[in-house]
């Protein structure tokens, strides 16, 4: 006999973390390029009108700010993950073998995509983005704070590569966003589902998809 309980694509905490982080990661590279900028550690600098801040001091003041937004925002979005099962179900399990598979079909756009399951290569993103959200945490302490925290600028070989690490990091979360902007252009039913929460599926057809 058919389930006839109902539920969302996306639940209310996975959309309202979704867009605090979209702004909070917003205000935290704009405020980042002009702390870059005052000491670059490239032979480059980002144009002042997508930095957040209007000078050093600025700079520093909104990347602490919204720092703490971003990382509550990040922490209840964890325990919450870990506490309801949404990361065991919905991000694992991946294989190498799975993500090359699902790599092939999506450049030869035969790739399916069903709103609310995740394909291999979309798993192994997600865990590799939470990841690279721990090394800036733990990259930028040691940048901020490198005698109250020592031992990491140690555990990174460090200050100066501390900050390699953190901008590298960075720009592995930029090339996130980059590739997950052209996935919801690819497939703009996502985005709705994101704000909406996307249809009611009984809990029959999710388990036979």
């Amino acid at each position: 006999m058919p389930l006839s309980k109902k539920k969302r694509i996306h639940s209310w905490p996975v959309r309202i973390c979704h867009w605090i982080n979209l702004l909070a990661m917003i205000g935290m590279v704009m405020s980042g390029w002009g702390i870059y900028n005052a000491d670059p550690i490239f032979p480059f600098t980002f144009p002042q009108s997508t930095t957040l801040g209007g000078w050093l001091g600025g700079n520093i003041a909104w990347h602490l700010a919204v720092m703490w937004l971003m990382a509550a925002n990040g922490l209840f979005y964890v325990v919450w993950g870990i506490f309801t099962g949404h990361f065991r179900r919905d991000f694992f399990p991946f294989t190498p073998r799975t993500v090359w598979r699902d790599t092939v079909r999506a450049l030869t756009f035969h790739l399916p995509h069903k709103l609310g399951q995740y394909n291999a290569v979309q798993k192994l993103m997600y865990v590799g983005v939470l990841l690279l959200g721990v090394l800036l945490v733990l990259s930028g302490l040691s940048i901020w704070k490198p005698v109250q925290f020592s031992g990491l600028v140690w555990l990174f070989g460090g200050f100066d590569i501390a900050r390699y690490v953190h901008f590298f990091a960075m720009s592995g979360v930029m090339l996130f966003v980059v590739v997950h902007v052209l996935m919801v252009l690819l497939v703009p039913k996502t985005f709705v589902a994101m704000i909406t929460g996307g249809k009611k599926i009984s809990t029959e057809e999710s388990a036979d998809e």
